[in-house]
């Protein structure tokens, strides 16, 4: 009741603001003018006709000048508007006049007539021929408002009978009618000027596949023929090319030299470069930049070839994926000396202006984790973009960090020392002892990516470790869309040395987390596939899905008789996980984004538990933001406090289950806002006598750790900071009947670089 109360009143107040505003705004609308309140459309049309509903929209969208906004009826951007014109009009009106305020809509704004001539205009473009438009003016000099009402009579659209190319012996006109199998028009289509202009596109583009560089879509032009058609809408249509066409513009054309400027500075280019010749080009530079023999494969344009702009797109994009140039620009020049009656001939220049070759970047960093690590951190990037003359990248870091924990009371306790090298040189080409056709993959040439990362880390009283891991892959697009990553060789190392007593003693009673320790040699093969559907942003669904298969020990196995391998225990194991991501676009600043991760690693032969750096772990900025980092599961596990330092060891597993889901939307410019829920947590398959409760079964689903929350994003050109706070609403690790509870006391505050998901 008292709810019901509360509304009643609301609406009361709600109905007086809206009397009390429209006296006070009559009262600011100049004599002899009526302020335009919108229109209204009626529509009087056949029930037969058939797919309106896009054309009454097209309709609607000619109505102009839009009424001023209104909001439960009252146009608070009007009102601010007057208020502000005043002489003692005040800071808030002023204020409010900037962020809100509209600009009256008179009568003298609204062109009735011209409304109506672009209204019969958008029918006629949709084959409505002879339509009516007419209109109402409802004036109330009352309230000095004004309401047009718009009335259209649809008349029966005229459907295409028959569609052809005309007839003449121009070879043109053959090649057009080769291409009529993939015409847009059909036999009983409605006559609409869109599909006209979207047909001679189409043929347009055929043309250029076929090297007629000249040819224009604006040559080509349509015929209708009613005549056969008496007392019915039907009419014949013909395409046929225009008077006067350029005669250099119905003749294909064909490559007859090729120009590459490898080191192409805009603004400084000298014709005086060197040429070295290498397979029918000509490569412009003075002193050597990038090895022809190197180059030539990105580059699809071949002498003689007839001109393609899907070849100039396809060369232009595969430079590009090089990652040596900042521009790729293609021009062709018609060589009018070498043109005959039947082709022409075309001269291709490419321009590729490079990158700064060598860029040495640092970054000082306050580092603060979810799990309560502070402090201070340096990274320096020392970068070559064209090593070796080959468009070969090199990329050397070095890190540097120190962090130490505090406790809920402020204390600090764990300090950790970081120092890691991390280095990859990456290959524009396919490095293998056998040739491979690089033709064979269309979209772009393979990348060989060679790695080696040092990290060492020491953890005051527990432990200092030592990770080398080392790849060699490749790595390349399909398509657009899809792109791939093997990785043949992976080789892990991780060696645990100092450990204090107390750690040991962890150890010792923990056979679980030991022999993921002590599994110190991982080598295998990894393969990652990525289908990246965001790339299309005007799109209203969008899908991003990722997949990773890892497989290690096989071949070591083959190559060793016991558990060890030069000496060291190798890990043998089976891991796939698959993320999908969903995006929803309501409007440009608001989408629902939902996320689904699944991933399972199975130990086997020579290991008996994953190794620790290949476990999952759930809970943190990029997991279940309600619980914080490796805080959450294995299943209903909850560690006990005396071992609270140390509870991050125990939390992982080797089976995780997740899904999220966010509503993000913008708050002004580059500051964005989110809700969000959060559902997830890690299980052990094989049991772990260690760690009770964390074995998966039948009952995962009462196991789900679950968070909701909001956040603030600020996103500068792809470049995002994110605070996240969230609090639990199911905690697994509780008795049954107490994990239902919104424990908004025990929020978690999440500080991070670039979005969740």
């Amino acid at each position: 009741m008292n709810n019901m109360k509360i509304c009643i009143c609301l609406l009361l107040i709600c109905i007086c603001l809206g009397v009390i505003y429209s006296c006070s705004v009559k009262k600011y609308i100049p004599e002899g003018e009526l302020l335009y309140t919108g229109a209204k459309l009626k529509i009087e049309k056949d029930k037969k006709i058939k797919d309106f509903g896009s054309v009454r929209s097209e309709i609607e969208e000619t109505i102009r000048p839009r009424p001023n906004s209104k909001f439960l009826g009252i146009r608070l951007g009007l009102y601010f508007h007057y208020k502000a014109q005043g002489e003692k009009a005040g800071f808030i009106n002023r204020f409010l006049n900037k962020r809100i305020g509209e600009k009256p809509i008179y009568e003298s704004n609204v062109n009735i007539e011209n409304t109506e001539r672009v209204m019969l205009n958008r029918l006629e473009n949709r084959g409505f021929f002879f339509s009516e438009v007419s209109s109402e003016i409802n004036r109330d000099k009352k309230r000095k408002t004004l309401k047009v009402i718009y009335k259209v009579k649809v008349s029966e659209p005229y459907l295409i009978e028959n569609y052809s190319v005309d007839t003449d012996s121009s070879t043109i006109y053959e090649v057009i009618k080769s291409t009529m199998p993939q015409t847009l028009i059909k036999k009983g289509m409605r006559f609409d000027l869109d599909l006209l202009k979207s047909e001679r596109e189409r043929i347009d583009r055929a043309l250029k596949l076929k090297g007629y560089y000249n040819f224009n879509a604006d040559f080509l032009t349509f015929e209708a023929d009613t005549n056969r058609y008496n007392n019915t809408h039907a009419t014949d249509l013909s395409i046929h090319l225009k008077k006067d066409v350029p005669k250099a513009s119905l003749l294909p054309y064909k490559i007859d030299q090729i120009n590459v400027f490898p080191n192409y500075i805009i603004g400084n280019y000298s014709v005086q470069e060197s040429i070295i010749k290498f397979n029918n080009k000509n490569y412009h530079q003075g002193e050597l930049f990038f090895k022809p023999h190197l180059l030539d494969p990105f580059i699809l344009l071949k002498k003689g070839q007839y001109y393609n702009p899907d070849k100039s797109r396809s060369t232009s994009r595969r430079l590009g994926s090089i990652g040596t140039y900042r521009f790729v620009n293609i021009q062709y020049e018609t060589l009018d000396s070498l043109a005959t009656n039947k082709e022409g001939a075309l001269k291709a220049n490419i321009y590729l202006s490079p990158l700064q070759k060598r860029v040495l970047k640092s970054e000082l960093q306050l580092v603060t984790k979810s799990n309560n690590f502070t402090g201070p951190g340096l990274v320096a990037t020392l970068s070559n973009r064209n090593l070796y003359n080959g468009g070969e990248i090199l990329n050397i870091s070095g890190k540097f960090g120190y962090e130490t924990q505090f406790n809920s009371g402020g204390s600090t306790g764990l300090q950790t020392l970081l120092f890691g090298v991390e280095s990859e040189l990456i290959f524009s080409r396919v490095l293998f002892p056998i040739r491979i056709n690089t033709d064979f993959f269309k979209h772009s040439i393979p990348k060989t990516r060679i790695a080696l990362d040092v990290l060492y880390q020491n953890r005051s009283e527990l432990y200092s470790l030592l990770g080398v891991t080392f790849s060699f892959g490749y790595l390349w697009n399909a398509n657009r869309y899809v792109s791939h990553q093997v990785n043949p060789i992976s080789i892990n190392f991780l060696n645990l040395t100092n450990t204090s007593d107390q750690f040991q003693k962890i150890l010792n009673t923990n056979p679980f987390i030991k022999n993921s320790l002590d599994q110190q040699f991982i080598a295998g093969l990894t393969y990652s596939f990525i289908f990246n559907d965001l790339v299309n942003q005007s799109r209203r669904h969008q899908f991003f899905i990722t997949s990773t298969f890892d497989i290690a020990g096989n071949t070591v196995n083959l190559l060793s008789r016991s558990n060890k391998f030069l000496g060291l225990e190798y890990s043998q194991y089976a891991k796939i996980d698959l993320d999908v991501r969903y995006h929803l676009r309501l409007d440009a600043n608001c989408k629902i984004v939902m996320r689904f991760f699944g991933g399972i690693g199975v130990p086997y032969g020579n290991s008996k538990t994953m190794p620790f750096v290949k476990q999952y772990f759930s809970g943190g900025p990029f997991s279940v933001r309600a619980f914080r980092i490796r805080s959450l599961g294995p299943g209903n596990y909850k560690p006990e406090v005396s071992s609270e330092n140390f509870s991050f060891f125990d939390q992982t597993g080797n089976l995780r289950l997740e899904a999220n889901i966010e509503y993000r939307f913008s708050i002004f410019s580059f500051l964005k806002g989110a809700l969000f829920a959060d559902a997830g947590n890690v299980w052990n398959t094989p049991s772990n006598n260690s760690v009770t409760g964390g074995k998966f079964s039948s009952d995962f689903i009462n196991e789900l750790g679950i968070g909701i929350g909001f956040g603030l994003r600020v996103d500068i050109q792809s470049f995002v900071i994110r605070l996240d706070l969230a609090a639990p609403i199911h905690t697994p690790y509780l008795y049954k009947g107490e994990r239902w509870d919104f424990k908004y006391k025990q929020s978690v505050l999440n500080l991070a670089v670039g979005y969740p998901f």
